[in-house]
């Protein structure tokens, strides 16, 4: 890949990730995390394997419901309060977010798509979904803290847990 373009797509990467951690409007922050799933496609697709033309369907699937899901929660946040600011926000859209986060996240049980893409990509790009692409959602999470279940999100912090160590003992492709 041109070095121009690879340093395109990594510097969309960094500001998209930054957008959305200094947005305090839904549509802002929408728009990062859109532009952050904009610029990591062409680095798993760099490959030009099958496996890497799965990859990077599945992980635009994924990326692509849940940002709707996002925008759907915006809409129903703007609608019930009036506002677009990301610290207002009712029970069902911080639900609806909460759970836009899970599938963006790879979270149990939504966390299918997750190994799947892993294996159709570099480790480079790999280490960049499981590191980079994480902290995005995770802001969102963080400022709408206020106004989210704890039940919900503890259990999904124990699901997550336990399918993740369950399925790490079955793992039977690790390198030797």
């Amino acid at each position: 890949m041109n070095p121009f373009i690879w340093a395109t797509l990594i510097s969309s990467l960094a500001t998209s990730t930054i957008i959305t951690m200094t947005s305090n409007h839904w549509l802002l922050a929408w728009l990062g995390l859109e532009l952050n799933t904009l610029s990591i496609l062409p680095l798993i697709m760099k490959p030009h394997h099958p496996r890497a033309t799965e990859a990077t369907t599945k992980y635009f699937l994924i990326q692509a419901t849940a940002a709707a899901i996002i925008l759907f929660a915006t809409m129903t946040n703007a609608w019930q309060t009036g506002q677009w600011t990301i610290t207002h926000a009712p029970p069902t859209t911080t639900t609806l977010i909460t759970i836009a986060i899970m599938l963006k996240l790879g979270l149990a049980p939504t966390h299918l798509w997750y190994p799947g893409v892993l294996q159709g990509s570099t480790i480079h790009t790999a280490l960049i979904i499981s590191t980079w692409q994480k902290i995005a959602p995770l802001t969102l999470l963080y400022l709408t803290h206020n106004h989210l279940n704890h039940t919900i999100l503890l259990l999904i912090g124990l699901l997550s847990a336990t399918v993740g160590g369950m399925a790490g003992l079955n793992q039977t492709q690790t390198p030797h």
